[in-house]
């Protein structure tokens, strides 16, 4: 299984926005901190757009924000919007059947359970850890 650039960006982006997001934030701006081309933000940021994730607006400091709250984001609704529904693609049938079904609903509990604030608490929690531990 393999998350496409597509969902693994639009992750990214909902991330700078909501730490770097009090008013609009410019894709120029995302770009360079994200390291992505301004031309595929525009793929991505539209799919986000047309979901009603993020709001965007045009002129001198416009660019896009979020439309909610970053713990009201579940991370199977960004991925939904960026890689459509997550399904398990499989020919299998009889024993094996149940299995891959399982598999299926394990993953879509488990994006669902996660918010987007939740990714920037675990993410930031992370970077605190220390590398070595002295006993």
């Amino acid at each position: 299984m393999k998350v496409s650039t597509k969902g693994r960006y639009a992750l990214r982006i909902m991330i700078d926005l909501a730490e770097n997001g009090a008013g609009f934030v410019p894709l120029k701006d995302i770009g360079e901190r994200q390291n992505i081309t301004v031309k595929y933000l525009e793929q991505i940021i539209s799919l986000l757009s047309k979901a009603q994730l993020v709001s965007g607006t045009r002129g001198n400091g416009g660019g896009y924000r979020l439309t909610r709250r970053p713990y009201e984001y579940k991370i199977s609704e960004i991925f939904a919007a960026s890689e459509g529904a997550f399904e398990i693609e499989t020919d299998e049938e009889g024993r094996a059947s149940e299995f891959w079904k399982g598999f299926e609903r394990t993953v879509q509990n488990y994006l669902s359970s996660k918010t987007l604030d939740d990714v920037i608490k675990e993410s930031k929690a992370k970077e605190r850890e220390p590398s070595i531990w002295i006993l």
